[in-house]
């Protein structure tokens, strides 16, 4: 290697390096979860002319980061499916352990120039194998699943967005995140101090919810608003214990869009310390299948209602955050009759991937979680900006909060409550430690005895450890 070459490509990698160092997380849009795209001053017209230099504005504009979480768990009863239908079967079962990555992303963006930017992640999510649903024509229209690829791999984000007047205005199309409730709009795991995502708004929300669609977005001084245009979700996967999680899978390889739906999110900074978020959801849930349900079904529409409020308040070394969300789901029980006509498993529709389920016509869910950091008493570790947050939360959360099957559901009225800290040596890198106690309401019973037919059982309790360490940051 010439002497001139060598001094190219170390000029190279020091002017890189310099432009590595300038980055900062707060380049992290936290509502869209996805990395924001850094911005040139001007349209560096300066530049000079060479390979150098076009390797350094090329690199200024990209930006590659991610977050994941490696998790240990001991869970300390019975991890049956029965559990709930006998729990006197169940009530001393031993704990059970698992290991886990719940999620590892890679967020790549760049930035165009002239306002226009890309974003996407990609995320790796458990492990386990992926598969995709097909009606097979040839079959008479039975459900054919085949293996595709081992690892469940998905696109959480592909977009593209064009932005006005220095922000205050941003057109963005593509798979987006629907920023509906605290978790999905804030999904990152140095945004919540719990080892897993917040169990509430996970179970009866999809989460990370994503799909493809319209946004129109922006910041107006302590505002932040975004308005999405999107495919409905599909009311054939709803479920009695997660309400509309899994509504916004496709088991095709394509996303159904019979019906549209519309989302929005309000953040307020007006407080020092302070954001408060409103956001909601409304669209229609019914035919957004390839089936054709029929006259029968003529006037049912399935329209879903959410509505969230949260807020987080980060001032004097607290973190305190909370959370409360309210669905309503109209034509429940002419929906959860649909879908058991059509259940999961027969011989004619062995691979059926929806569900056989009754739906319940609201679900609820609150929170609040608070940690104070000890550490910034300590001079020494807080010149050092380590912390060590010691939190408390409690939440509570029911899928089928009303509704005609609600009785046969008891065991979807969750209470919670954890206990634990985050330890962050660095910004990026954070350690955390829980113990979560998860309980249900006592029953009723008036005076029956467990002979009578009528008794209802109490559920088990469920108590578990959770050890995790987890990543979130820049890396270009």
């Amino acid at each position: 290697m010439t002497t001139k070459t060598l001094l190219t490509a170390m000029l190279a990698l020091g002017m890189t390096l310099g432009t590595m160092a300038q980055r900062t997380d707060a380049d992290v849009d936290g509502t869209t979860g996805a990395t924001q795209q850094h911005r040139e001053s001007g349209e560096n017209k300066d530049r000079k002319d060479g390979k150098v230099s076009r390797f350094v504005d090329a690199v200024s504009r990209l930006s590659i980061g991610g977050y994941g979480e490696a998790v240990m768990t001991r869970n300390f009863y019975s991890q049956s499916f029965n559990r709930y239908k006998y729990p006197e079967r169940y009530k001393d079962d031993p704990s059970h352990g698992r290991f886990d990555l719940p999620h590892v992303t890679l967020n790549i963006g760049y930035d165009f120039g002239k306002g226009w930017t890309f974003g996407s992640e990609v995320e790796f999510e458990h492990g386990g194998t992926e598969s995709a649903v097909e009606i097979e024509a040839e079959e008479a229209g039975e459900y054919e699943a085949e293996v595709e690829k081992g690892g469940e791999v998905a696109l959480e984000q592909f977009w593209i967005n064009k932005e006005f007047w220095d922000g205050k205005f941003n057109v963005k199309a593509g798979e987006i995140i629907v920023p509906v409730g605290y978790s999905n709009a804030y999904h990152e795991p140095n945004k919540f101090f719990t080892v897993y995502r917040p169990e509430g708004e996970a179970t009866i929300m999809p989460n990370t919810w994503h799909q493809v669609g319209l946004s129109l977005w922006g910041k107006l001084k302590d505002w932040r608003y975004e308005v999405q245009l999107l495919s409905g979700l599909n009311s054939e996967s709803f479920t009695g214990e997660n309400f509309v999680h899994y509504g916004a899978t496709s088991p095709y390889e394509f996303k159904v869009a019979n019906n549209y739906a519309g989302a929005f999110r309000m953040d307020n900074y007006s407080v020092k310390g302070l954001r408060i978020g409103l956001s909601g959801y409304y669209g229609y849930t019914f035919r957004n299948t390839l089936r054709t349900p029929g006259d029968k079904y003529e006037d049912v529409t399935g329209a879903l209602g959410i509505i969230a409020l949260d807020f987080t308040l980060d001032r004097w070394n607290w973190i305190v955050r909370g959370n409360v969300d309210f669905a309503h789901f109209s034509d429940a029980d002419a929906i959860s009759t649909y879908n058991q006509a059509n259940w999961t498993h027969h011989k004619y529709q062995d691979g059926n991937p929806h569900h056989y389920s009754n739906i319940g016509s609201h679900a609820v869910c609150y929170a609040i979680e608070a940690g104070y950091n000890v550490f910034s008493q300590i001079r020494k570790l807080r010149e050092k900006n380590e912390k060590l947050y010691v939190f408390g939360r409690f939440e509570h959360y029911n899928a089928m909060s009303s509704g005609t099957y609600e009785a046969n559901y008891k065991y979807t009225k969750k209470y919670r409550c954890a206990f634990g800290v985050n330890y962050s040596p660095i910004k990026q890198v954070t350690f955390k430690g829980e113990y979560s106690y998860r309980f249900f309401e006592k029953p009723n019973n008036n005076g029956l005895t467990s002979d009578s037919p009528l008794y209802i059982q109490p559920y088990n309790n469920e108590p578990s450890l959770s050890l995790a360490v987890t990543y979130c940051g820049r890396f270009l």
